[in-house]
């Protein structure tokens, strides 16, 4: 399927989807926003998804621009942009049952960086930067960052970059623990490429349960975490990876999993 805003690619059950107006350093608009929540359903067999950006930036924000994009202007404008398109577009991404990987080339910025930091692995190359600059134009953070960035980095380093608005390197931003790591620019699509390799021949099933119980837990109570574990376990069990994984051990072999 072509999409207007972004490019959509399986190779190898991994699949990638590149923002895709490099012209405008991949700001997204309602239109991107749209394009990637229904690329999130034209995923196949895929068994882990990397997002990353054409060009020499990730994604620079909303794009306030955009043609046909009116419905950004003033503050019932915003919100229903939000409602309608951006936060339908980010519980799709936290909802995703398999790994979610973010390759952030250069600036993610507004809801670039939410994006950037939903998955459950983003590797930035040196060149990247993070930013939270609505203070600056007298605006709040949105796309779910103030939720993401309170529990990623604690409410003082979350503070710092909303209130703020300073730029957080890729550096700055590993050695915060915000992200999963800093690389050379140039070794940035091999390092996510190896990374996604490895997910994908994991135990898809249990993965996916995995990222969901961490979401979870970021909200539950020990008693509700230790439940939902339990649960997960019960779904994970009776896998056919679970099956192998148990029969390699035996074996003593290295499993191999189908994500079934």
């Amino acid at each position: 399927m072509d999409f207007e805003n972004i490019k959509l690619a399986i190779t190898d059950q991994v699949a990638t989807i590149t923002l895709n107006k490099p012209e405008r350093l991949n700001a997204c608009s309602l239109g991107m926003a749209d394009d990637i929540y229904i690329a999130l359903d034209k995923l196949e067999d895929a068994r882990a998804l990397v997002i990353t950006g054409e060009g020499r930036a990730f994604c620079a924000g909303a794009d306030l621009q955009a043609k046909n994009d009116s419905a950004l202007s003033g503050g019932e404008g915003s919100y229903a942009a939000l409602n309608q398109h951006y936060n339908p577009l980010m519980l799709k991404l936290a909802k995703m049952n398999i790994p979610t990987i973010t390759a952030v080339n250069g600036p993610a910025a507004g809801v670039g960086c939410s994006i950037a930091l939903a998955s459950d692995f983003a590797v930035a190359g040196k060149s990247a930067y993070f930013l939270q600059a609505f203070v600056n134009i007298g605006l709040v953070p949105d796309g779910g960052a103030s939720w993401m960035l309170a529990r990623l980095v604690g409410k003082a380093r979350a503070t710092e970059m909303m209130l703020l608005g300073e730029k957080i390197s890729g550096e700055k931003a590993a050695d915060w623990g915000m992200i999963y790591k800093c690389v050379e620019d140039d070794a940035l699509m091999d390092e996510t490429g190896t990374l996604a390799r490895r997910l994908a021949d994991g135990p898809t099933v249990a993965l996916g349960v995995m990222r969901q119980n961490l979401a979870a837990a970021l909200e539950s109570d020990y008693a509700s975490a230790l439940f939902r574990e339990s649960e997960g376990q019960r779904i994970a069990g009776d896998s056919k990876d679970a099956r192998e994984g148990a029969i390699s051990f035996l074996q003593k072999r290295k499993p191999e999993f189908k994500g079934e």
